[in-house]
């Protein structure tokens, strides 16, 4: 279990950054041969990406429910999660969920993409475990000039 830091903490990321959140739903759960491969292939481009913190990965929070997975990704910017979007694994994977699932409708998959602006953003985290922002950024107490969220969105 993880440890909880009594108190409240913002996070600090230096620059702007990227949120990128992508996800597969399962549609047809006895479709297993048509999901499990794409879990897969995500499971091998993150293992990827924590291996190359070169590539501008910064760090990423996993959800499971019960036909979806949902991932919350941090990167330093676009322009390094588009060049990895082009890149050999992603790419491979990417054509092999076309050629498997295509158009069937037995598994989807979404993203979204934030490019967040330096400063222009607020988080706070109560009694909680290192989470979200907090674990590819600065924790810092959330007192101060960090106490209320519109004290931590204006920027100085």
């Amino acid at each position: 279990m993880a440890k909880v830091m009594p108190g409240r903490y913002t996070a600090t990321l230096e620059g702007s950054y990227v949120v990128f959140i992508i996800g597969m739903r399962i549609n047809q759960l006895w479709a297993v041969h048509k999901w499990v491969p794409m879990a897969r292939a995500m499971g091998n481009m993150m293992e990827e990406l924590y291996r190359h913190p070169e590539l501008g990965f910064l760090g990423s929070r996993s959800s499971v429910s019960l036909r979806t997975i949902t991932q919350i990704q941090y990167w330093r910017s676009f322009e390094h999660l588009e060049k990895y979007a082009h890149g050999p694994l992603h790419l491979k994977a990417w054509r092999a969920f076309n050629q498997a699932v295509g158009a069937s409708g037995s598994v989807g998959i979404y993203h979204e993409t934030y490019l967040v602006e330096a400063g222009h953003y607020e988080c706070v985290y109560v009694n909680m475990p290192v989470f979200g922002l907090g674990e590819v950024g600065e924790l810092v107490p959330a007192t101060g000039k960090r106490e209320s969220a519109r004290q931590r969105i204006t920027k100085d």
